[in-house]
């Protein structure tokens, strides 16, 4: 249920029922050779996967984040962390206003932090407000426990077909000693092809596994979210 597939009526109608709703966040930034929109494409199929299980609204992703680490490569677009935390509070205050009242943010980038205006509001009750990021809760976590594999920034655990935008390379890279571009020197230099490092990809069947279980777990979220 995404917002491009409906009208303003749809909306009105849908909040008679239900208050919830998905916001997607993530970024326009290098990932190898995956798409310059990987942390986009990812949490926002999960959302609508869980949509269809839950019929809650999914609103319109946010493409930009806080992306400034990866400034270097040709592609990436960053917001300051101050414009990013601004632009999505005033988002929720908007539908806040309309009546929304339960939100699940499932956040595809790490450089995107939850907004500590935002925690305050769900602290103090004038909204619910859940932050989900997707590689760092459970399901993907014990998906790479039990492959003992650690996923990392453009490595196996974002290959998905569905982000997949040209030939990815076989084997393993072996890890960035990311210490070095906090010492100063180029990210270009230490990433080479920006790659964190890990196995490129895993099976395509493996990945759909992984991909289920974390619908599965938004889906869990977003029935906790309607008792919150």
């Amino acid at each position: 249920m995404r917002f491009q597939d409906l009208n303003w009526m749809d909306v009105e109608r849908y909040l008679q029922t239900d208050t919830r709703i998905m916001l997607v966040t993530g970024a326009t930034e290098q990932h190898a050779y995956l798409s310059l929109v990987t942390d986009v494409l990812i949490p926002e199929r999960i959302a609508l996967a869980a949509a269809e299980q839950e019929s809650v609204l999914v609103a319109p992703p946010f493409n930009f984040g806080v992306s400034g680490y990866f400034a270097e490569f040709p592609g990436t677009i960053s917001l300051s962390q101050l414009t990013f935390e601004q632009v999505l509070l005033e988002v929720v205050t908007s539908l806040l206003h309309h009546g929304f009242e339960r939100f699940l943010i499932l956040n595809g980038h790490g450089g995107n932090a939850f907004p500590q205006r935002l925690q305050d509001m769900h602290i103090e009750g004038s909204a619910r407000i859940l932050w989900y990021d997707w590689w760092r809760e459970h399901a993907a976590t014990q998906f790479a426990a039990e492959l003992r594999l650690a996923g990392d920034h453009a490595n196996w655990i974002e290959n998905f077909p569905f982000n997949r935008v040209s030939e990815v390379p076989s084997g393993e890279k072996p890890p960035a000693n990311l210490a070095l571009i906090d010492e100063g020197l180029s990210a270009r230099d230490v990433l080479g092809d920006g790659s964190f490092g890990g196995p490129y990809h895993v099976d395509d069947a493996l990945m759909q596994t992984l991909f289920a279980r974390v619908v599965t777990e938004v889906v869990e979220w977003l029935r906790g979210l309607r008792e919150l």
